[in-house]
């Protein structure tokens, strides 16, 4: 019985411990006792901060406040350390309940205010007490004996309630075996910063190389600066274990647009992820949107293709007329390798391509996401559709053939594409036909290619101002 006692009484101390302190007695930090701070973005809204900052504390317990954090931090991943010292970590508290006059008068409900009235006529100043009954979709004020719905002045508080901060702070309260000023390193992982790669390509007159320049779009709608931050990007698809909402801001300032000085990063593996790390320091400001220059190549050897895509859907039914000017996709290609000037893996994002015109004026000619691509790869863009190259498409024949076998069906089926070419040279247009089931071409007016186990594909080359015409024939059996 003495024992259980002892252990009872042994917690009811522990807990009796002051490690609620009064805001007046925190030890605050902001970010002027900020040594320096890294910054690493993935993809995905995740970013992880490492916050260096040197603080004055007191031998035994302090409550310091660390204001200006992300007011997106995941908490549960917030890891505070000393540099230099031995402190021992009891417990930590995320405030992010900002102050303004809503959150206020909400955390008064239930307590006393003073009504500040002001005499139209006469302009002296009144006040009486209220006390604050509700606060959901409007005031609700008990004035005296009557109750008021709406401020009928204007509303004076005696104070600012502890849990309402000004700016994002995280408190962590904590055991200090030394004294005086201590390095720390806060790390933690935060939504609200976030990055993605724009790419800016100009083709040549020929169309068989481009000039490309990539750069680094970063966003921070996080709550806080990142001053002079050494900043680094993960390229690459990081699991998760579906994060927490993150906690909305307060107030949202409108974005700014800066676009840095160049300057290259430097890239290298991480695991199965690229690593990007810029050489200097850059400032991140609060709701702020910039942009770094990640690479830049000349002369890239550019192939250009116009393809004609087919659907399964007409080798088992017959379907007669299957479109007249169809249009013809245009497409470029280019290997991301050294030999090309290349040879960098590329995040994924947007990559826009451009063209001078007879006047040499710069014009918009398309623009197509790329993926995550390595070295070595290929990267291939889709512009649009060609204005001057159109096709004709029928479906010229078809028959059921006896079934081969038991639930088993087998067609004939012939068609004649028209490739019309209105430009004043002469172009190849890849034809590509995904057909379904076992299949086999019986007739071709031109030869074709087995691309695929499902995909046959023609190499048709048109006249200046021109046609040329596709025959084939093909038996399909399910």
């Amino acid at each position: 019985m003495f024992k259980h006692t002892a252990i009872a009484c042994s917690f009811i101390a522990m807990f009796n411990q002051p490690l609620h302190a009064s805001e007046a007695d925190e030890i605050r930090s902001t970010l002027q006792d900020q040594q320096s701070v890294a910054v690493t973005i993935y993809n995905g809204d995740l970013a992880l901060v490492k916050d260096q900052r040197k603080v004055q504390l007191k031998t035994g317990f302090n409550s310091l406040a660390l204001r200006d954090v992300s007011a997106q931090i995941l908490a549960e991943t917030a890891l505070l350390r000393s540099l230099n010292g031995n402190l021992r970590i009891l417990e930590q508290n995320f405030d992010y309940d900002l102050l303004s006059p809503e959150k206020l008068l909400e955390k008064y409900v239930g307590k006393t205010v003073e009504v500040i009235k002001t005499s139209p006529a006469t302009g002296a100043e009144s006040s009486e007490q209220a006390q604050v009954l509700a606060t959901n979709n409007g005031t609700v004020l008990k004035i005296g004996n009557r109750i008021e719905t709406g401020i009928p002045g204007r509303i004076a508080y005696p104070d600012v309630p502890s849990n309402l901060r000004d700016r994002p702070t995280l408190v962590v309260q904590l055991q200090n075996q030394g004294t005086g000023t201590q390095d720390i390193e806060l790390s933690y992982l935060t939504g609200g910063l976030g990055w993605k790669a724009d790419y800016v390509a100009q083709l040549n007159p020929a169309e068989d190389k481009l000039d490309l320049s990539g750069w680094v779009t970063l966003s921070n709608t996080s709550g806080t600066a990142y001053h002079n931050a050494r900043l680094q990007l993960v390229a690459g698809d990081v699991n998760r274990i579906q994060p927490p909402r993150p906690m909305p801001m307060a107030v949202m300032r409108k974005n700014e647009m800066m676009m840095a000085d160049a300057a290259s990063m430097a890239e290298e593996s991480l695991l199965e992820y690229h690593l990007y790390s810029l050489d200097r320091s850059t400032t991140i400001a609060e709701n702020q949107t910039k942009q770094v220059a990640l690479l830049s190549a000349t002369a890239v050897p550019v192939r250009k293709e116009l393809v004609l895509r087919g659907a399964n859907y007409y080798y088992q039914s017959s379907q007669g007329n299957l479109g007249q000017k169809l249009k013809v996709g245009v497409y470029i290609e280019f290997d991301n390798k050294e030999s090309a000037r290349l040879g960098m893996p590329l995040p994924k994002g947007i990559m826009r391509v451009y063209k001078q015109d007879s006047q040499g004026n710069a014009q918009f000619i398309g623009e197509d996401n790329i993926d995550h691509t390595a070295k070595n790869e290929t990267v291939r863009l889709k512009l649009g559709e060609s204005f001057d190259v159109t096709a004709d498409k029928k479906q010229t024949d078809f028959k059921k053939l006896p079934n081969p076998a038991k639930d088993n069906s087998q067609f004939e089926s012939a068609y004649e594409i028209v490739l019309k070419n209105a430009k004043k040279e002469a172009i190849t247009v890849n034809v590509v036909e995904p057909i379904p089931g076992d299949w086999k071409i019986l007739q071709q007016s031109h030869p074709s290619n087995k691309s695929s186990s499902s995909t046959a594909s023609w190499n048709i080359s048109i006249p200046a101002e021109s046609s040329t015409t596709l025959t084939y024939r093909t038996q399909v059996k399910y």
